[in-house]
C-alpha cells in the first residue's frame, strides 16, 4: 500500500492556504505545509485546519527564508521520514487544482515514471488565460531547460506542479539542488543525471489575483548562466563520468575543432579587413572545413542526447 503526501511551500499565502489545504482529497495521507519564515504566518492558518483535515496536516516552520526550493526540500525530507512513497509538490497560492492529483500520481503508482510534471500547454482553452508575457517567457525558458536538463520530451519543464517517487528522492543529493526559484529546473537536471523517468501530465493552470515574486528581468539574467552550468554538469556526469559513448567522442573532437575553425575564421576575417587582403581558397577551406565537420559531430551528439532521454523505469 502506497503512502502519499502533499508538500506545500508557504510564503505570503495566508489568504489562500486554507482553501488549498481543504481542497486536497481524502486519498492523500499527509499534508506537509512548510512555513518559509512567512511574515503572514501562513503556517498558523494551515495548522488551524487540522481539525477539519482528519489530522493530516503537518506544519514545519523554517527559522530563515530558504526560498521555494529550500522549503520543498524540507517537506521532502519530512515526507520520507514519515514513510511516504509518493510526494506531490503544490503551491499555496491556489494556482494548482487538487482535482488533478490522482492523474499526476498515477504513473508513479503504476511504475511508469519516477517524476511527473503538470503540462499547461496541452489545453488550449486554459492556455488562453495565461498572461501573454508569461506565456512567451515560459516558452523560451522551456526550450533552454530542455537543452540543459536533457528531457527533450517534456513540453512544460518549468511547471511547478510535480510528484516524485521516494526511490528518486533517495537517489538525489537534495542538499545540492538550488534552493530558490531555480529549484524546479535544477531538479530536472539532477533527475536526468540519475536516469529518472519523467512524464508530462495534462493539467491546465489557473491564474487569479496571486502575486508573483519572480521577476521576469531577474529570471532572464540569472537563469541562463545557471542553465549553462547545469548543462555542463549533466554532460560531464552522463557522457564522461557515468558513461562514455559516441556522443562523448563527438564532443571531444567536435568542440575543439569548432573553436579552432571559428577562431581562425575571425582572425583571418579581421586581417583581410585591416590589411585589405583577399584570402586564398586554401585559407577559406582551412576555416570552413573544421567548422562544417565539427557542426556535424555536435549535431550527432545532440541527436544521441535526444535519443537518450530516460524512457523505461529500470529501478
Amino acid at each position: 500500500m502506497f503512502k502519499t503526501a502533499v508538500v506545500i511551500p508557504a510564503y505570503k499565502v495566508a489568504d489562500k492556504i486554507e482553501v488549498v489545504v481543504r481542497s486536497i482529497p481524502a486519498s492523500i495521507d499527509t499534508i506537509i505545509v512548510v512555513d518559509d519564515k512567512c511574515p503572514q504566518r501562513s503556517g498558523d492558518v494551515a495548522a488551524a485546519t487540522q481539525g477539519s483535515s482528519n489530522g493530516r496536516v503537518v506544519v514545519l516552520y523554517n527559522d530563515v527564508n530558504m526560498g521555494v526550493g529550500g522549503a520543498v526540500v524540507c517537506g521532502l525530507k519530512k515526507a520520507i521520514e514519515l514513510g511516504c512513497d509518493i510526494i506531490v509538490k503544490m503551491d499555496g497560492d491556489g494556482q494548482m487544482d487538487a482535482a488533478y492529483l490522482d492523474g499526476l500520481i498515477a504513473p508513479l503508482l503504476n511504475g511508469e515514471a519516477d517524476y511527473t510534471k503538470g503540462n499547461r500547454f496541452m489545453n488550449f482553452t486554459a492556455l488562453k488565460t495565461m498572461p501573454k508575457v508569461r506565456l512567451f517567457g515560459n516558452s523560451v525558458l522551456s526550450f533552454l531547460l530542455k537543452i540543459s536538463s536533457g528531457y527533450w520530451n517534456i513540453i512544460d519543464p518549468t511547471n511547478g506542479y510535480t510528484a516524485i517517487h521516494r526511490r528518486a528522492v533517495e537517489k538525489l543529493n537534495l542538499e545540492g539542488i538550488a534552493q530558490r526559484y531555480f529549484f524546479e529546473s535544477d531538479m530536472l537536471i539532477n533527475l536526468n543525471i540519475i536516469n529518472a523517468v519523467v512524464r508530462d501530465i495534462d493539467i491546465p493552470a489557473r491564474y487569479g489575483d496571486e502575486d508573483s515574486s519572480l521577476s521576469i528581468l531577474k529570471t532572464s539574467l540569472e537563469f541562463p548562466p545557471r542553465l549553462l552550468k547545469g548543462f555542463l554538469r549533466r554532460i560531464f556526469f552522463k557522457y564522461f563520468l557515468y558513461d562514455f559513448n559516441m556522443a562523448s567522442i563527438y564532443i571531444i573532437l567536435g568542440l575543439p575543432m569548432f573553436i579552432f575553425g571559428s577562431t581562425l575564421g575571425v582572425v583571418e576575417w579581421m586581417d583581410s579587413i585591416i590589411n585589405a587582403t583577399v584570402k586564398t581558397s586554401g585559407t577559406i577551406m582551412l576555416v570552413a572545413l573544421p567548422i562544417i565537420v565539427s557542426l556535424q559531430m555536435l549535431l550527432q551528439a545532440i541527436a544521441i542526447d535526444i535519443d537518450s532521454v530516460p524512457k523505461k523505469n529500470k529501478w
